[in-house]
């Protein structure tokens, strides 16, 4: 098992004022810096940056190795006896900040020291340097800078540098632990729901209807391994806290291969389930076309109708994923959650996050094994991250 140093700083000018962070990955073995973290965050308060250093350099050692034993080196006595769990979180700002830091690795994977500011040089240099350059990108690539030093022709490099980008880096922690983005800056961390479509059954392929009354299928062999490149991609990115799932066979099998590459937990979730579609259950689109030519003609324009023989209309499943997402934005507040679920569902909580009409699912194209994402904020407002994502197939 490796074991990295994370070293994390932060600072504010003027407390609140202009502020930014320093964080260091360390090989703990070799002493080699293997990742570097610098953001200048604008106005905001010393605990604040110091903070937002942790969580950066927390990422960087989850990016490069999840299953990793981290201690954490800190010259913040506040944050340090807070992650240990010593300290009660009082303020609000801080409480948001300590779970997103919490959330990163598993319990008991990572350690809280106190060292002398003499002894976190390195982040605070690179702390500092942020916010001399103000604004402007740090060193020209970016706010943020994920760069290993110049290494030996004998060493080979760490696994993430070669497959994991800053980019990469960057987009994995907007799409799966958002900031608050426009939101006010009391909001708080919002409940994230990356939501993942099942992997292909063997009528995914013929594009028939299957939903939560038909056969119940499961994954076919291009199915399994569409789940398991989307394992390896949400265990590249971290972040996920907790793996939610429709009850049917196919999206158990799916969230089962996540989480043996996670090491969670699979909570049944019935308001994730597929629409049933009735009579149509195992037709194509065409046959129910030639079968029952005025009933789908009344489905495609009134959200309220049913499939023929009493399936469930889109306006059901709108009210019933509507509940659904209450109850688990109240009870995954500030956490990240992966729910594993289908097609219907997936396009409802898109559609309702963005108040759009009910023919808007017709307008959406949804991939096996996708993934897409929304956040829900304190105050009700939703933030569609990401929708479609099939990269990890390719």
């Amino acid at each position: 098992m490796r074991e990295f140093i994370v070293e994390a700083d932060g600072g504010s000018r003027g407390n609140p004022g202009p502020a930014g962070y320093g964080s260091v990955v360390i090989d703990a073995t070799t002493g080699e810096t293997l990742v570097e973290a610098a953001e200048y965050l604008g106005v905001a308060t010393n605990n604040v940056a110091e903070y937002r250093g942790l969580i950066a350099g927390l990422c960087a050692a989850h990016t490069l190795d999840p299953a990793a034993q981290v201690h954490v080196r800190m010259d913040s006595k506040l944050v340090v006896e807070q992650m240990s769990g010593r300290w009660k979180i009082k303020h609000p700002d801080m409480k948001p900040l300590a779970a997103e830091a919490g959330s990163v690795f598993p319990v008991g994977q990572v350690t809280y020291e106190w060292i002398p500011r003499a002894q976190n040089k390195h982040a605070d240099r690179l702390a500092n340097k942020a916010m001399d350059d103000g604004a402007k990108p740090l060193q020209g690539r970016g706010a943020e800078t994920f760069a290993a030093p110049p290494r030996g022709r004998d060493q080979p490099p760490p696994a993430a540098t070669v497959t994991t980008t800053e980019a990469d880096v960057r987009a994995a922690r907007n799409v799966a632990a958002p900031s608050a983005g426009w939101a006010p800056a009391d909001m708080g961390a919002p409940a994230t729901f990356v939501l993942l479509r099942h992997g292909e059954t063997p009528l995914t392929p013929q594009k028939r209807f299957s939903g939560s009354g038909g056969t119940n299928p499961s994954l076919s062999p291009v199915g399994q391994d569409q789940a398991a490149r989307a394992a390896t991609a949400l265990a590249a990115r971290g972040t996920i806290q907790h793996i939610l799932a429709s009850p049917l066979t196919r999206t158990r099998e799916t969230a089962a291969a996540v989480a043996d590459r996670l090491g969670l937990d699979v909570t049944i979730e019935e308001g994730l389930c597929e629409t049933d579609f009735g009579a149509w259950e195992g037709l194509t689109f065409g046959e129910v076309r030639e079968r029952y030519p005025d009933d789908l003609t009344t489905w495609l324009a009134d959200p309220t109708a049913q499939p023929t023989g009493g399936g469930e209309s889109f306006a059901a499943t709108a009210t019933r994923i509507a509940a659904t997402r209450d109850k688990l934005v109240a009870a995954y507040a500030g956490r990240t959650v992966l729910l594993v679920t289908h097609v219907t569902p997936i396009k409802t909580f898109v559609q309702l996050a963005l108040g759009a009409p009910p023919e808007s699912l017709f307008r959406m194209e949804l991939s096996a094994a996708s993934l897409s994402a929304v956040a829900y904020y304190a105050d009700g407002n939703a933030s569609v991250r990401l929708f479609n994502d099939t990269s990890h197939l390719r």
